[in-house]
């Protein structure tokens, strides 16, 4: 399943110098030149990772650490998958990058248990690196150490939240932490870290080699470069394709060769449905964000059913910590389950409504907060539809 280009800013820079850049770079002015890239995180929140590696270059410490979240974990998403597999160098040398530019001594790749399978090749890899003096003590003689560790997950979903992977990492129940403090200052073990997604350091190491304008000429104002889309579900070239930021839905669609699509769901489960009405709509972070899967759904799906697998995997995934996401997901799937029996009111159906969009601003982590997400969007776009079927 390659990455199929029309921006071709990955399939032209599978062998990046960006590592050998930046190292005839200051640790500030990879700062800098990440700063005015405009990279922002591509794991789907969009932090911009510049302000993000700035703050952790800042802290005081004696020691900080580089994770790199390859708990791919939302239904639909499989591109880091391709990256690790395809660009293991970009990857990796984008870890390094960071680690000189906020001054880290370990970093840590936090694995999805399901690919497990990749974990020869990339150790194998990692000793390469070791044994060419770009990993491991005084790389390339600049008085610089740093390693990489890889770690498996346990198919934990909440785990693709930075501090729950932080906490497991420890050896905890993977639970989101409070914040504040954020893990830039109180992070692994308590010391600075920073947790970025496989696609955000791989695109550091395309900036370094090439720079920050340049990269910056793709996408818009406020999304700058490229995205790395899953997509899947119903068209006839499922893959994952890299697309400028501001591409619209509707030439995704022609792209795939989707025919008759009724829906779209941008974002994996947690994302937002998109009826075909919104298909002019763009992926970016000013209109639609996306961690990068791309689901179609044609005329012949039924929503309700796809929206009832959504919260049936919310409910099963929810870490329990918080009230909001432990009992407001049942609640949604059982005001799913009502409309299904044919027991659910119009009124009844705008409570719950409401219900997600408190559960949006009380869970206590991300993942939570966009469980409703689908609920929502589904309900709102596809209520004359879902009501029909009673």
């Amino acid at each position: 399943m390659p990455i199929i280009n029309d921006t071709v800013l990955f399939n032209l820079d599978r062998h990046s110098d960006g590592l050998e850049k930046a190292l005839a770079k200051t640790p500030n002015d990879i700062l800098l030149e990440v700063r005015e890239s405009g990279l922002k995180g591509r794991g789907g929140a969009g932090f911009p990772t510049g302000t993000k590696w700035n703050f952790a270059a800042m802290s005081k410490a004696d020691k900080k650490f580089v994770v790199c979240n390859a708990d791919e974990g939302e239904p639909g998403t499989f591109k880091d998958r391709i990256l690790l597999n395809e660009y293991t160098k970009l990857v990796f040398e984008g870890m390094v990058i960071a680690a000189y530019a906020i001054g880290a001594q370990k970093g840590f790749l936090y694995l999805r248990g399901e690919y497990s399978y990749l974990v020869n090749q990339l150790e194998t890899y990692l000793q390469n690196m070791r044994d060419t003096n770009i990993l491991g003590k005084n790389i390339q003689g600049k008085g610089f150490d740093f390693d990489i560790e890889i770690r498996l997950g346990s198919g934990a979903y909440v785990c693709g939240e930075e501090t729950a992977l932080i906490e497991s990492l420890e050896g905890h129940r993977g639970e989101a932490r409070n914040r504040p403090p954020f893990p830039v200052n109180t992070g692994y073990l308590g010391y600075p870290t920073i947790v970025n997604n496989v696609e955000t350091f791989a695109s550091t190491c395309l900036i370094m080699s090439n720079g920050g304008d340049w990269y910056s000429q793709y996408g818009t104002s406020g999304s700058s470069g490229t995205k790395l889309l899953s997509i899947s579900g119903d068209c006839e070239k499922p893959g994952v394709y890299e697309v400028p930021f501001g591409t619209k839905i509707a030439d995704i669609l022609d792209l795939v060769g989707a025919k008759n699509t009724k829906a779209v769901q941008v974002g994996g489960a947690s994302g937002q449905c998109i009826p075909k009405a919104e298909f002019e709509r763009k992926i970016s972070y000013e209109d639609i964000s996306t961690g990068g899967s791309i689901i179609i759904f044609n005329q012949t799906r039924n929503m309700l059913h796809v929206l009832k697998n959504f919260m049936e995997f919310f409910v099963e995934e929810s870490c329990g910590q918080c009230t909001p996401c432990r009992i407001g997901n049942v609640r949604l799937l059982e005001g799913v389950e009502k409309v299904e029996s044919g027991n659910c009111s119009i009124s009844y159906l705008q409570e719950l409504i409401e219900l997600g969009k408190t559960m949006q601003i009380a869970s206590k982590c991300g993942l939570g907060q966009s469980s409703p997400n689908p609920f929502i969007s589904i309900m709102t776009h596809f209520e004359d539809e879902i009501f029909s079927q009673k």
